[in-house]
Parts: structure tokens; sequence; C-alpha cells
């Protein structure tokens, strides 16, 4: 796949990584080999479906069928079974399925960190909080020394345990999809890291399209451009829009300009159906308008709004525009844990600012059906229906409205997830039932599995257990200051080559959009009065950075997987002062 004049570079091949797999490895796959899903058995799983297809079909008995990573049939129990699965045993889950969640909007790399208690001000848009003093000192200064630590051998060694742990974080919160993690390497290639949980801008499945998030900046600096680069393009574009706020009575905010260059003349805009706005908050109603009659959708982040802004997107006057709306939960440092916490987040909102316009059907939809759509993966994912992907939800319970009891539900609830067949987390009982024990977790209290084995993954993350994961990043942010002034060192000159053609080792790192330079852009940065008018944000290199940063960070807490397992979670977010009442008292609730 190419990107303007930057090659992305896929991961290894499953040949490859099976030749660089470590000892450990191999011997792990000895013991309990790895379910790929194209070879794994026919399986069957029972229990309340509720599709999300379009006529919100819910078999409150049923059983789905599956077999190669594919859904054979949805059929109530009492059917016979399809042709071939007669012999196949059925699994009672005792739950209530659904499709796998689907977030369209983490800066998954950030995930490590805890939320940011509290935050400071009310800002008016994105440009703002990075220069807040907390930031460098909270956000970029530990990921900056995360992302580029290397041990004695040269080795990006926190890299690997920050890609599993952040990967589990969305396992155990039900999400199936998210945004991808960009590496980069010393020899000036990009690649994305492939995992377990899909990833929208490298699917490695010609059925589902590789989403855009990113850039080059010489199409994210020119309206027209821009425009040029979505009209070729088949796949959908998911770029952050409008960080900010606007009051009606102030309609040149700076979050505003941000949308309003996407004008390229009279009534044309950079806008059309494969267009999603993240954030979209600094839109005002007549912009929506637009948004909507040119195709554009938007990816909501209610909480990370609220604790920055003290606001969010219109989403009521985008529903009644038209506008596709679907959620992501931004970042661990101002949002919810994962997507399962952002809908509670949402329908919150919904009730108690919007008088319950959102249904609890609507607000799941959103990161199932309604995602899908905005990637055009409707026809693979998004619904529990015959020929789909198996990207399944299990959650305990089959009383009541589904949709209601997701929303409710606390995370000790989730009793499996699935992505493409495969059972990666779940209830002991059930991962067994499936071939897929893996590895033991504790979730409140409560003993729950793994499964992390995949040939298709990167070598250096398969080798790598959440528990080992966990420890060597708890390790990291209480020694930052030690690792950064080992960073600030001066670099020993490189030895010259034995031969002039032996080339250096390629070292990865990550690539830190928020903070460093990547010759990419995650938002258009548009000129608005003229060329030096720039709608985006400053980058992060013209930001102040004299105080080294072993001097300025402190150890820091390692943000727990779920809110199940952190004891201040809660009340932070009662604490925060730019939410409203309703979610500072309302979450915990819901909990």
């Amino acid at each position: 796949m190419t990107d303007g004049a930057r090659r992305w570079y896929p991961l290894p091949s499953p040949v490859s990584t099976a030749r660089r797999a470590t000892p450990t490895a191999t011997r792990a796959a000895k013991k309990t080999s790895p379910i790929d899903p194209l070879a794994g058995p026919k399986l069957a799983l029972a229990g309340r479906v509720v599709t999300m297809d379009d006529a919100g079909t819910v078999k409150p008995d049923a059983v789905l069928f599956l077999e190669q990573g594919t859904i054979v049939a949805v059929q109530n129990r009492r059917q016979p079974p399809p042709p071939g699965f007669d012999t196949v045993p059925v699994v009672e889950t005792g739950g209530t399925l659904f499709p796998g969640l689907i977030e369209l909007h983490n800066h998954l790399s950030y995930n490590a960190l805890p939320l940011w208690s509290p935050v400071p001000k009310l800002f008016q848009h994105r440009g703002q909080w990075p220069d807040h003093p907390d930031y460098r000192k909270l956000i970029s200064g530990p990921m900056t020394v995360v992302g580029t630590y290397r041990d004695a051998q040269g080795k990006a060694a926190l890299l690997a345990p920050l890609v599993r742990y952040v990967e589990c974080k969305c396992l155990l919160g039900g999400v199936t999809t998210t945004q991808g993690i960009m590496l980069s390497s010393n020899a000036g290639v990009q690649r994305y890291y492939r995992g377990i949980v899909r990833n929208v801008e490298q699917t490695d499945d010609p059925a589902l399209s590789e989403a855009k998030a990113r850039i080059p900046d010489v199409d994210a600096k020119s309206a027209a451009s821009f425009l040029a680069r979505l009209k070729k393009e088949d796949s959908c574009f998911l770029l952050h829009l409008s960080e900010g706020i606007t009051k009606p009575e102030q309609p040149d905010s700076i979050a505003r300009k941000h949308f309003l260059a996407l004008e390229v003349a009279p009534n044309q805009w950079a806008i059309n159906d494969r267009f999603a706005g993240i954030h979209a908050a600094g839109l005002l109603p007549e912009d929506l308008a637009v948004l909507a009659q040119h195709g554009g959708a938007i990816v909501w982040s209610p909480l990370s709004n609220l604790l920055l802004y003290g606001d969010t997107a219109r989403v009521d006057v985008a529903k009644q525009a038209g506008v596709r709306i679907s959620l992501g939960s931004d970042w661990s440092p101002s949002g919810s844990k994962n997507l399962f916490g952002e809908l509670k987040v949402a329908w919150l909102y919904s009730q108690h600012q919007l008088n319950g316009l959102f249904s609890a059907r609507d607000i799941v939809g959103m990161a199932t059906r309604e995602a899908a759509r905005i990637l055009k993966w409707h026809d693979a994912l998004g619904t529990l229906e015959a020929g789909k992907r198996a990207d399944v939800l299990v959650m305990a319970g089959q009383e009541g409205d589904p949709y209601d009891a997701l929303i409710r539900a606390k995370e000790t609830a989730i009793s499996l997830v699935m992505i493409n067949g495969v059972a990666r987390y779940g209830l002991p009982g059930l991962m067994k039932a499936f071939g897929s024990e893996g590895e033991t977790v504790r979730v409140g209290r409560q003993t729950r599995r793994l499964f992390l084995q995949q040939e298709t993954g990167d070598p250096d993350v398969g080798s790598v257990s959440l528990r080992a994961a966990r420890s060597a990043l708890k390790k990291a942010f209480q020694d930052l200051p030690k690792l950064a002034r080992e960073l600030e060192k001066p670099k020993p000159k490189k030895a010259a080559p034995r031969a002039l053609d032996a080339p250096e080792p390629v070292v990865w790192s990550l690539a830190l959009d928020e903070i460093q330079a990547t010759g990419v852009d995650q938002r258009p940065r548009l000129p608005f009065n003229g060329p030096r008018d720039f709608t985006g944000p400053k980058r992060a290199s013209t930001r102040a950075t004299a105080v080294p940063l072993s001097q300025l960070l402190q150890p820091i807490a390692l943000d727990p997987l779920t809110v199940a397992d952190d004891a201040n979670f809660l009340t932070d977010i009662a604490n925060q002062p730019n939410l409203p009442e309703s979610i500072r008292t309302g979450l915990a609730d819901l909990y």
C-alpha cells in the first residue's frame, strides 16, 4: 500500500514470522497450537443473539455457526443445524451475543498513561492544551521516553510491552477493531503493528478496505489537494476536525476555521462520503448541514471533549441532519479506558443533556453497524449475519432490554470476545471450550483467560505475555527520570562499517504524531486567511522544550486495564471540573 511518496510496509508475513519465532514462543506453540481461522474447527455458540441488522432482530434463543472465521448461519435453536454442523457441539454461552465493538478514534500508543486529573482549566481548542506545562510532564514527555528508549543492545525494549498492554486493554473492553499503532524506523520506513485486534488502517483482508488516518503534509496544507486525494480513494478517511468549541455568538472560533478551510470554492468542499471528521465539536448547525449534504460522517468522543472543553459535538443537530455518527474513546489521558466506557458516557450525555434523544440501541449501533458503514465494511462486519466476519462480544445474562443491559453492564459481565472466529478473551470455561485457554488475567477479582498467540502477528510482541508487559511498563514508568537521563547522554560515534554496503540494523520506534513530525498529518492544516494562517495546531517541534526531561519527569502510575481494577478512576472523574454533573456523579452508577 502506498501513501504519496511514502511507502507503508506491512509487517512480516506468516512465513517470516514463523522463522523468527523465539524458542520460548516455539515451545508455547507446541504446548497450545495457535488457531488459524482458515484451518480451525467449525464452531457453534448459543445464547440470545442481538444481530444489529436493519430490522433490529433479536433472537432470544439462537445458535451462531462459524467456519473459517465467518458466520455460516444465525438460527433459532429449534432449527436443524446447517450442512456439515451435525456433529459440531454447541457451546452454551449463557449470555447475549453482540457484534464486536468497532472503535474509530483511539491514539492507542498513549493508553498506558493515566487520566489527566484534574484537567487544570477549560480549553477552547486543540492548540491550547499541548502548551500547558502539565502536558509535557504527564503526556508527551513520558511517551517520548517510552517510544524512543533503547536498552544496552540498542533494542526498543519498551515497544513490545506497550503494544501488548494497550491491545489487551481493548480486548478487556470488548473492542475487536480500533485504530492502529504506527511505527517508524531509523531507515525512514513506517509501518503498522500487526496484532490481534483488527486495525482499520491495515486489515490484510480484501473485504475490509483500509482506512486512511494520516495524509502526507503536502495534501494536508491545500484544500484542493486534499479534495483530489479524497476523490481518488475508495476507503474511509478518519481525520481530526474542529477540535474545540464554537459558540453561536462567536462563529469565528479557531476550531470552526478548521472546518471552513475545507471549502475549496463556493459550494465545493473537501468532503465526500469517505470523509469522517473526528471530534467535530466546533461545528455549528449550518456546518453539519454541509457535512450531511456532502455525505460526511463524524466520530464522537464525548468524554475527551467534555474533559478538555466542557462541551462536545452537536450530535443532536448531526442526527437531525442525517450525519452518520460513530464513537471513539480518544486516549486514556483525557478519555475512557476503552469503547465500552465511552458507550456509557454517550448514553449519560444523551439522557441528561439531550433529553434521551438517542436510544440505547442507537448508542450500541454507533459502536457496531454505524462504524462499519462509515468504514465501508458493512458487507463484512458490524452485524451478526450469515457471511459476515465472526467478531463477537458475549455479555453475561439474557434478561431485559439487551442494549440497555450492555450499556449498564460492568466490565466483569464480558464473558467472551471473539475476533475472526478465534476466542481471544473470556471466561475460563468458554475459552477452554473453544480451545483458546491461554494466559490467566484477573478482572475485578474474577478470573479470565487471554489467548494471545497469533501466527501472523508481530514476532517481537508475540513472545511477550500481558504479565511481562505490565511488569516492564510499571518499572519504566517508575524509572522515567532515569531513562530520560540515559536518552540525554551524548551518543558515541558510530564505528565505520566493515564494508561499504554493510546495512545498518533497523530499529523501530513509536510514530507519535501528537509529539513528533512524521511527514504525515492526522488533521488537515489548511490555510484560512491566507497561506500563513494555518488552521491546525503548532507542530510539536516548535513548542518550548527548554527543561530536559530528566529534570521534569517524575514517576507515574501505569493506567490499569479496567475501571474494575482502578481504585482512582471514578473518583478522578467525580473531581473533574469541566464535566457536567450528570457524568461526574452518574458514571459510577454504570460501573
